[in-house]
């Protein structure tokens, strides 16, 4: 019997990504975000479903049906902040969705932007860390119960698969991105098997990347020297528990979360977020910041190969909040949501006709080496001369 096959993959360009907004802030970042994506003409389009609160409401479903179709034909999604109950109440959609589409990789760049109040924005360009979180197992993966009354129990799951898992995740990135260490934080030093399961499995990849120093730091420690000295870190590695705390904390040297992009990646799906609260008591008051989520977006156009049209939405932002002009209260500023966007906008157009000038030109320069080529009786095609000028544009 021949085999099912899948759905071919859709090409970036035509591409539809599902948007959950979320709750409280939520749909006011989103839609933020779609605007400034779409100003980027590349073709995408947005299919909205909602999640959360909101469609617990309506459909009696935190998740409905509508999300998980729309994840699965789609494949792409980006999401807001959606509210998780403390001590009682229901599951983290968050926590959900990872483990149901197996969206092993946590992935959180911690970068200074300039003009964002942070006590380590003397540093510059040399705070620049990854964190890589597994995002499936851990005391997350929610086995827990009462004992007897008045004692509570719940298990830690560690499986050298998913350990080795996120180490390889995490050292192909430091290879393909000239990264030269991967830091993994633990406890093994008192939960001997199993954080001494998961350093057993990143040693074993580590063997495999020579080229990367490999170092390896107890989590309180780890802690205290990102506070102490956070330029001695490139990449890091951690457990599900380790990595929310550590990735929270990494995110407070750069700003905070407001400014922080959020992904899960998976083999099959991969879903872009912002990781701050919902802010109910902001919301529809026209004050959120929409910096996370649109940066998530930029993070979203690097995973779909859309590396141009990152580079352009990631300075366009720094570019806003470097010129301390329109920045949200959070930042400092007075400005609203919308006033922050339309600043955004503006310099995505900005530096996208600078962008296309500069091909024009190239593509002049291109030509008239071609025909002096063919003057002087040089064999240089003007295609490949072409090509080499796109290139260095």
């Amino acid at each position: 019997m021949a085999k099912k096959k899948s759905p071919p993959r859709q090409p970036a360009a035509g591409r539809t990504i599902t948007v959950i907004p979320g709750d409280g802030i939520g749909p006011e970042i989103a839609d933020s975000m779609m605007r400034v994506v779409t100003a980027l003409d590349l073709g995408l389009e947005f299919e909205v479903v909602q999640a959360g609160l909101e469609a617990y409401e309506e459909t009696g479903e935190l998740l409905p049906a509508a999300v998980h179709r729309s994840l699965r034909r789609n494949r792409i999604a980006i999401k807001g902040p959606t509210t998780t109950p403390v001590g009682t109440g229901h599951k983290s959609i968050n926590v959900q969705l990872r483990q149901q589409y197996d969206l092993y990789a946590n992935l959180r760049p911690i970068r200074l932007i300039p003009g964002v109040p942070s006590r380590y924005s003397d540093l510059g360009d040399r705070l620049d860390m990854v964190i890589f979180r597994e995002n499936t197992e851990d005391l997350y993966a929610g086995v827990e119960h009462m004992v007897v009354p008045g004692v509570a129990e719940s298990l830690k799951i560690i499986t050298a698969k998913a350990s080795e898992r996120i180490a390889v995740t995490a050292f192909e990135f430091a290879r393909a991105n000239g990264r030269r260490k991967v830091t993994v934080a633990h406890k093994a030093n008192i939960m001997k098997i199993s954080d001494g399961l998961f350093i057993e499995s990143t040693r074993k990849v580590a063997k495999r990347f020579p080229e990367i120093e490999y170092e390896e730091l107890i989590v309180d420690n780890c802690c205290m020297q990102l506070v102490v000295r956070p330029t001695h870190f490139d990449v890091v590695v951690l457990q599900n528990l380790y990595g929310d705390i550590i990735s929270d904390l990494c995110a407070g040297l750069v700003g905070g979360l407001g400014v922080t992009p959020g992904a899960n990646i998976g083999r099959k799906i991969a879903i872009f977020e912002a990781v701050h609260g919902s802010a109910p008591d902001i919301a529809g008051q026209g004050k959120a910041n929409p910096t996370a989520l649109i940066l998530s977006a930029a993070l979203m156009l690097r995973h779909l190969k859309m590396e141009e049209a990152a580079v352009i939405l990631q300075k366009s932002v720094a570019d806003v909040i470097s010129a301390g002009k329109s920045l949200t209260l959070d930042l400092g500023g007075s400005a609203g949501t919308e006033e922050f966007t339309e600043a955004v906008l503006a310099r995505v157009r900005r530096r996208k006709s600078s962008l296309s000038r500069s091909r024009s030109s190239g593509g002049k320069t291109a030509k008239s080496a071609g025909k002096a080529n063919g003057k002087t009786g040089r064999k240089t095609s003007t295609r490949k001369t072409a090509r080499r000028a796109t290139s260095r544009g």
